[in-house]
């Protein structure tokens, strides 16, 4: 494994919890996407960011854009012709599959990063923190964050809406309201 400047950590991001947990927050916050990526990779380490989407929507093209130009990797939810549009764009499942999927191919990275407060993931932590390939979990509200992650050590998780953290990457217009 790398040295600590020299890691080369996977981020795996579930956009719809991080969007909804901070706009839906008692006090509602939108995440500067281009400043969370510089976040990413400076204080993390994080050499490749997916952000899982759900399914691909043509109103959104201008945010799929723009985390591209960000240097996210975006993954789209896979759904049938019939059920596109109708199904909601869980991707629970994908995120623990391309994990999963780059351990076992031995793809060159050295830990986890996992942005969500969704308690679905609590297997896969434990796992990852048991066999050394965990950094940390990215909790976006404080609010909306599984309980299930209360057993975790201080060391495994950061809230994303510490006032702190709102001021590195929340949009400019947000802290400047004083949100």
């Amino acid at each position: 494994m790398a040295t600590k400047n020299k890691q080369r950590n996977y981020a795996y991001i579930d956009g719809n919890n991080l969007h909804r947990a901070t706009t839906l927050a008692d006090n509602p916050w939108k995440v500067d996407l281009r400043r969370f990526r510089v976040l990413l990779e400076q204080k993390y380490r994080v050499t490749s960011a997916y952000y899982f989407v759900g399914a691909y929507d043509p109103k959104h093209v201008d945010l799929y854009t723009a985390l591209q130009q960000y240097n996210f990797i975006v993954i789209f939810r896979e759904h049938g012709i019939n059920l596109a549009g109708k199904k909601k764009g869980n991707v629970d499942a994908d995120i623990i599959f391309h994990v999963m999927r780059h351990l076992f191919e031995n793809e060159p990275f050295d830990k986890v990063i996992l942005v969500s407060g969704d308690g679905d993931y609590k297997r896969m932590v434990e796992y990852l923190i048991k066999i050394g390939r965990f950094e940390r979990i990215l909790l976006p509200c404080r609010k909306y964050a599984s309980s299930l992650y209360k057993s975790l050590t201080a060391r495994f998780f950061s809230f994303l809406d510490d006032p702190g953290m709102r001021v590195k990457i929340g949009l400019r217009t947000e802290i400047e309201k004083g949100s």
